[in-house]
């Protein structure tokens, strides 16, 4: 089944400040279709889709470059990161830095979250994509993983490195560039994407630290971030999107690809908003069934099917559920049409 997105439709969403460095450490211009949207100004947001377009770019035809993302991250520079890259410099350790990059990371990237599991020696970075993973190439997380890595080495200096790198994908390329550009082991097949960092780098004072400018920063941040926060919700772009979607025959797994998650991730997001995937179907069976009643004269057979029920039987069971009354009642009242 097709997916489809309508007018205002809002899917994860990525800093073009990123994306024009994703082009720029990939070498490519931005001269097609794809890249247009690049040279917006850096606060400006691009769909997730269009920038995994430029990685396409970047990577080749056949991911014919499987080291790209180590590229892309290892040349990230502040600006890339937005306002997140000046709050990183502003820091007084990498455990402050850390924390920011769990708080500040939307403001790069709403595909993935970034987490802390501090342990007795060492500290895992993890970064876990939110997209359906088949949307997401490696080279992609390899690139964040990495950025990661040359953030924390704008504070603690080039020859710094963390204790690990672990990738929950496998290796296509040769190692020697991972272990070059990362400075330590890295494994793949691992079961999360994370940099390990000693303790006792992470709470190593840095001096000098600006504090002053990393609270503007993070004042500018803190706005930004709810800005975003303040977006559609989860369950809003749902509706928006049933409310455009066939809905005879349309399941969770169409909405899937329609709003960009994995089902796993879209079951978890809409229970924390507090509503499921068959509430907000049944609530869109609901809208669409009255809208049909309202404005067309279509027979009740017909408008079954049309709103995923099987025929007229199931549509007065469940309209009566919804308005109390019988479509053929609903109509009556002076609802239809004319």
């Amino acid at each position: 089944m097709p997916s489809f997105e309508p007018a205002g439709f809002e899917p994860s969403t990525v800093a073009a400040s990123y994306a024009r460095a994703v082009l720029n450490a990939g070498g490519d211009g931005a001269d097609g279709t794809a890249g247009s949207g690049v040279w917006a100004p850096p606060g400006d947001r691009l769909p997730f889709t269009q920038v995994r377009a430029l990685w396409d770019m970047v990577i080749g035809a056949g991911g014919g470059d499987p080291h790209a993302g180590l590229r892309v991250g290892d040349g990230i520079k502040p600006g890339g990161l937005h306002v997140l890259g000046h709050v990183v410099l502003t820091c007084a350790s990498l455990a402050e830095a850390a924390e920011a990059a769990v708080r500040y990371h939307p403001l790069v990237s709403q595909a993935g979250t970034v987490s802390l599991a501090r342990g007795g020696e060492g500290t895992r970075i993890r970064y876990r994509p939110t997209v359906d993973p088949a949307t997401m190439r490696p080279q992609q997380v390899e690139a964040v993983v990495t950025g990661m890595v040359r953030a924390a080495r704008w504070i603690a200096g080039d020859d710094w490195a963390p204790l690990s790198v672990s990738f929950t994908h496998a290796r296509t390329g040769s190692a020697e560039p991972y272990a070059r550009i990362l400075g330590c082991p890295v494994t793949f097949d691992a079961a999360e994407n994370a940099l390990t960092v000693a303790n006792r780098d992470l709470d190593l004072p840095r001096a000098p630290h600006d504090p002053e400018l990393g609270a503007l920063h993070r004042a500018y941040a803190d706005r930004l971030l709810r800005e975003l926060s303040t977006s559609v919700t989860l369950a809003e772009r749902v509706r928006q999107w049933l409310d455009h979607a066939p809905l005879d025959g349309t399941g969770p797994a169409d909405a899937c690809r329609g709003v960009h998650l994995s089902p796993r991730t879209l079951r978890r997001a809409l229970q924390e908003e507090g509503t499921s995937w068959r509430a907000l179907l049944d609530a869109a069976r609901h809208r669409r069934a009255r809208r049909l009643l309202e404005t067309t004269d279509l027979p009740l057979d017909r408008i079954g099917p049309l709103v995923g029920l099987s025929g007229a039987t199931a549509l007065v069971r469940a309209f009566t559920r919804w308005e109390g009354i019988t479509p053929g009642a609903y109509r009556a009242r002076g609802a239809g049409p004319g």
